[in-house]
């Protein structure tokens, strides 16, 4: 067939598209019928062409309803790609059909199939015309259907978010719920967007915390073999060190399976492949027979795994685009510092030369820096005040003892401390977390 012509320049009807496939050779008394009779009829019939540019032609002519003269093959492949739900009614006339064919091409939106024969021309108009009208009741269910779903779906995330708001700031259901209307009024948003915004946040502070967490074990793992080394509270150091090489899997495995809600990231995938790496020659090192030096490549291996996690948690800050994320980033990262702080004392001994007290006081500095930040940091509350308080004590404790003569007394008391202030920050993480949920609602 020649080309599609556009409708008559100032006929502001929507046209019906007719498709005659150079597939289709059969003589039919229908499509004389509607390419000789149908434009004088006003049915604004198109003479078009294969069914391939079914897509591009309704594009351009934006038709209320396309006449196709096709194999059932070629219509089906053409029906395809609107992954049935057509932008108008499709009809399809053919000799004959079979069951099996007519339910692929409802399936893909056909709005009707007519068996090509001899009818009067107000006969097909009628025809036509029903399955027009059977299209609009289709979907007209099917906007009712999507727009309950949408009210489930938006009924699921606002259940879950006034839940994990109860949960975060103590709050009844009902106190919830007016948080996140609030927050949904004042952002001019569904209170079904909102609600899904704020599990979208606990998300990525629960990942964010738990790649954290990766920074903390790494040294943790290295302090806890020195303090075996040198037979300070060995049984207990040896279970704490099982737990921790648990802990680190645990944490590799959810990290691997978390999909964002906007998707993965190639570059954060590379970077967690690389700590996956990193853990496994630590893992390796941890595995040897315990000797100052198998403590020392440990040592290495550790803080090769430090400055990869280090990376990744920084990506993962970024990607959020939730800049409270950064509090709680800031103090995740001080469980690391109280872990190192223990390890550089307790190697201290063992290595020769002052690199160890070197990176101690330098991680005391950088301690000491992030704890004023967070002491005077907006994102607070009274619970976070008190515990606040409690680690600067804990703190204290720690850091007198760095100063005092090192003694094996002195160096358990250290290893002791340092686990204190790691609860510590480990529970402050945790209230910092809760609370960034809050705010983001």
């Amino acid at each position: 067939m020649s080309d599609l012509s556009a409708p008559a320049e100032g006929d502001g009807r929507a046209p019906t598209l007719l498709l005659i496939s150079s597939s289709d050779k059969t003589a039919s008394p229908l499509k004389t019928l509607l390419l000789e009779e149908g434009p004088d009829a006003g049915i604004d019939v198109i003479p078009g062409g294969r069914c391939t540019g079914l897509v591009r032609q309704v594009e351009r002519h934006a038709p209320d309803h396309v006449v196709v003269f096709a194999p059932a093959a070629e219509l089906l492949e053409a029906l395809a790609a609107w992954k049935g739900t057509p932008p108008c009614a499709v009809s399809w006339i053919s000799a004959e059909a079979a069951a099996a064919e007519l339910q692929r091409l409802a399936a893909a939106g056909l709005s009707g199939w007519w068996p090509d024969q001899a009818m009067p021309l107000a006969g097909l108009k009628a025809a036509l015309a029903w399955d027009r009208l059977r299209r609009g009741r289709e979907s007209a269910l099917a906007g009712e259907l999507s727009e309950m779903r949408s009210r489930l779906d938006d009924r699921k995330w606002l259940d879950r978010a006034k839940g994990l708001l109860a949960q975060a700031g103590g709050l009844s259901e009902d106190e919830a719920f007016k948080l996140l209307r609030g927050a949904a009024m004042h952002a001019n948003l569904k209170i079904g967007d909102v609600s899904r915004a704020v599990i979208e946040a606990a998300a990525w502070a629960d990942t964010l915390n738990r790649a954290g967490q990766l920074r903390m074990l790494s040294q943790r793992l290295v302090r806890l073999a020195a303090q075996r080394l040198a037979g300070l509270d060995v049984h207990g150091a040896r279970e704490l060190q099982q737990q921790g090489v648990q802990r680190v899997q645990a944490i590799l495995d959810h990290l691997a399976a978390w999909t964002p809600a906007h998707g993965a990231d190639a570059e954060r995938a590379a970077t967690l492949a690389r700590v996956q790496a990193g853990w496994a020659a630590l893992k390796h090192a941890l595995a040897q027979r315990l000797s100052a030096a198998s403590v020392q490549e440990a040592d290495d291996h550790a803080n090769a795994l430090l400055l990869l996690a280090e990376e990744l948690t920084a990506q993962l800050e970024a990607a959020s685009h939730r800049r409270p994320l950064r509090i709680v980033n800031l103090c995740g990262r001080q469980r690391m510092l109280t872990q190192r702080i223990a390890k550089d004392v307790l190697l201290a001994d063992l290595a020769p030369g002052d690199a160890h007290r070197s990176d101690m006081e330098r991680c005391a500095a950088e301690f000491e820096s992030a704890l004023v930040e967070l002491e005077q940091a907006p994102l607070s509350n009274a619970e976070i005040r008190q515990a606040l308080a409690i680690a600067r004590a804990e703190w204290g404790r720690l850091a007198a003892g760095m100063r005092a003569p090192h003694s094996p007394e002195t160096r358990l008391a250290i290893a002791r401390a340092s686990e204190l202030l790691l609860g510590s920050f480990d529970e402050l993480t945790g209230l910092y977390e809760r609370n960034v949920q809050i705010i983001m609602s």
